[in-house]
C-alpha cells in the first residue's frame, strides 16, 4: 500500500479532496440507508447471496485479506466478518466511513477513490457491490481492482441490470448506466479477468420490480425528493417479509451454483489469472 495519504478524523484519506463532496453518490443517502438496511428484504437477501459466493470461492479463512470498495455503511462488511477474513473497508465519503466505524470498530477503514487505488497485488478478494454503476470510467476501476488483487484473487461484483429499467431512482442515485451480463463480462475479460460465476438475482420478484419501475419513468429528476426515495424502502412489514421470502428462492438456487437467467441485478465472480 502506498503511504501518500493524509489523516482526517482518524481515517487515512487517499483522495481527501473528494471526502466530503463528489459526483458519485448523494451523501444524504448514507444515514437513510443506515436506518433501513438491517431489515430491508433486498439488503438482507443480497447479503446472503454475497456471503454464499464468498464461502464458495474463498472459504472461511482468517488468512484471506478482503477489500470492499464503496462499503457504504458497512452492512456487507458486517456479513463478511462472519467468514473470518482480514477485512478492509474503503469509501470515498467520510460520512459512510463514520457509520461503518459505529457498526464495526475493529476493522481497517480508508477513504479512497477507486479511480486511483493505492494497492498492488495485495488482496485475496475485492468486492464492489452496486458501486461501479456510479462511476463513468468503470473499466479503469476494473483495471485498478485487477492490479490490486493477488494472482488468482477474486473480484465479486453486483450491479443493476437492463438499461430499459432506468427510472428516476437511477437518476437520483447518480447512476451512469445499468448493465447486461454480456456487457459486464466483456469489460471484465478485457482487463484480464476470467469469469468464474455469473447470475442474475431479484429474479422471482422481477415482475413486481418491472411494474414499480415503469410507474417511476415519467417523473423528472427536478421533481424527485428524498421522500420519493424513502417510499421505495418504507413498505409494510408484511410486504417486506413476503418479498424477502421470494428473494430467498434466489438465494437457495444460487447456493446450489445455478445461474438465474434474468432479474433486476447481476452478480459476477471473476478471477485474476
Amino acid at each position: 500500500m502506498q503511504n501518500n495519504y493524509i489523516e482526517i478524523e482518524g481515517f487515512k484519506c487517499y483522495a481527501p479532496e473528494l471526502a466530503h463532496q463528489n459526483e458519485g453518490f448523494p451523501p444524504d443517502m448514507f444515514d437513510l440507508l443506515a436506518s433501513l438496511e438491517e431489515n430491508n428484504f433486498w439488503f438482507k437477501a443480497r447479503n446472503e447471496i454475497i456471503k454464499a459466493l464468498f464461502n464458495e470461492f474463498l472459504g472461511v479463512n482468517n488468512q484471506k485479506k478482503v477489500l470492499e470498495i464503496g462499503c457504504g455503511n458497512g452492512y456487507v462488511l458486517k456479513g463478511l466478518k462472519e467468514l473470518n477474513y482480514q477485512l478492509v473497508g474503503s469509501e470515498i465519503y467520510l460520512d459512510g466511513l463514520k457509520n461503518v466505524r459505529k457498526r464495526l470498530s475493529d476493522i481497517e477503514l480508508i477513504q479512497m477513490d477507486a479511480l486511483n487505488m493505492p494497492f498492488e497485488n495485495e488482496f485475496d478478494a475485492i468486492g464492489a457491490f452496486d458501486v461501479i454503476e456510479h462511476i463513468q470510467e468503470d473499466v479503469l476501476v476494473m483495471q485498478n481492482i485487477h492490479s490490486s488483487l493477488k494472482t488468482n484473487g477474486f473480484f465479486f461484483i453486483t450491479v443493476p441490470q437492463y438499461q430499459w429499467m432506468w427510472s428516476y431512482l437511477d437518476d437520483y442515485a447518480k447512476h451512469k448506466r445499468r448493465y447486461t451480463q454480456k456487457e459486464l463480462k466483456q469489460k471484465l475479460q478485457k482487463v484480464g479477468f476470467k469469469i468464474s460465476y455469473c447470475s442474475s438475482f431479484v429474479t422471482f420478484l422481477f415482475p413486481f420490480v418491472v411494474i414499480s419501475r415503469f410507474l417511476k419513468k415519467n417523473k423528472s429528476l427536478e421533481e424527485v425528493t428524498i421522500n420519493d426515495v424513502i417510499q421505495e424502502f418504507m413498505i409494510p412489514d408484511w410486504l417486506n417479509n413476503l418479498f424477502y421470502k421470494m428473494m430467498r428462492i434466489d438465494v437457495v438456487l444460487i447456493k446450489r451454483n445455478l445461474s438465474l437467467p434474468f432479474g433486476n441485478s447481476i452478480i459476477i465472480v471473476a478471477q485474476k489469472t
